[in-house]
């Protein structure tokens, strides 16, 4: 009888245990359930030891199991060392999750994705445009391998690698102030003020900084979506803050300005965020190409409209 045991069956226990049940992990090893405990039954009899305690409900590990499965992050890992040296199209990963902001969606995504596919041109990917906290979120349960969003949420196993900055301004519908003068950031309470809420890492950014200086405003309006808050100041309900290349193209033509402040809001630093508690160094290169393809000054919107 073969009782050699592969990184096959390593790699199962290994998604088994994180992703908590037998079904999780063979959704993400593209396996059935059947394949999938057939591999916990190949590992066991190779390694001579029970690894789940089938007395409990879920997946539970005895104790021997849970010594393999240590044995098995460092040995993935490994693996993950190797593969990053050899680096051939063969070895290459089969996916990568990748989940994005609506602004990196709308300037610099695509030429990341022309990118991504020169070098791994058999890759399938598998992006998800949302707000920064749901990404973070994913990240955390594993339902993602890498998210580009706002430096504002972090964990102690979670890699963070510099991308850019994003300079946003005060905007408003055109003539809806009545001042041509540099006004103070507090003064805008005179006006309905439209803010970005606790969903987006950007509102969290700038929000977080407006209290730090004694900024409140009584009458606000919430909205995640940029692009929302964008057509609500279109509409004259209100002042806003937006990414300037984002609107440089209604800013252009007169039909939204710029509200000048004496003090300019703070650049809001974006990132690349992955696990390091997961092998990564395929993760590690793909936030690398985003770190250099990063360009926030380009806008679709503008190019499309």
């Amino acid at each position: 009888m073969n009782t050699r045991i592969t990184l096959k069956q390593l790699e199962t226990l290994y998604w088994i245990v994180e992703l908590g049940t037998f079904e999780r992990a063979a959704e993400r090893l593209y396996a059935t359930q059947s394949a999938v405990s057939k591999r916990v039954q190949e590992l066991e009899r190779g390694a001579k030891i029970e690894i789940f305690n089938r007395n409990q409900r879920g997946a539970k590990l005895t104790g021997k199991g849970e010594e393999l499965y240590e044995v098995a992050k460092k040995m993935l890992l490994l693996h993950d060392q190797i593969f990053e040296l050899r680096n051939t199209e063969s070895l290459q990963p089969r996916s990568l999750r990748i989940g994005i902001t609506e602004l990196v969606a709308s300037t610099w995504f695509p030429q990341l994705v022309a990118e991504i596919r020169e070098r791994y041109p058999q890759v399938r990917l598998e992006p998800k445009v949302t707000m920064s906290r749901d990404l973070f979120s994913d990240l955390e349960q594993d339902q993602l391998d890498l998210i580009i969003i706002p430096e504002t949420f972090t964990l102690p196993e979670f890699v963070t690698v510099p991308i850019a900055s994003v300079q946003n301004y005060w905007m408003a519908r055109k003539g809806f102030l009545e001042t041509n003068v540099p006004i103070r950031h507090r003064d805008l309470a005179e006006y309905p003020v439209l803010v970005q809420g606790r969903l987006s890492g950007s509102g969290v950014f700038l929000n977080k900084w407006l209290k730090s200086r004694g900024v409140v405003f009584p009458e606000t309006l919430v909205c995640d979506s940029m692009s929302a808050l964008l057509g609500l100041a279109m509409a004259g309900l209100g002042v806003t803050y937006l990414p300037y290349h984002y609107c440089k193209r209604l800013i252009e033509e007169d039909k939204l300005e710029i509200i000048e402040t004496e003090v300019p809001l703070p650049p809001v630093p974006y990132v690349a965020v992955y696990r390091e508690d997961r092998p990564h160094a395929f993760v590690q290169e793909v936030a690398e190409i985003a770190q250099a393809s990063a360009d926030f000054e380009t806008s679709l919107i503008a190019t499309l409209s």
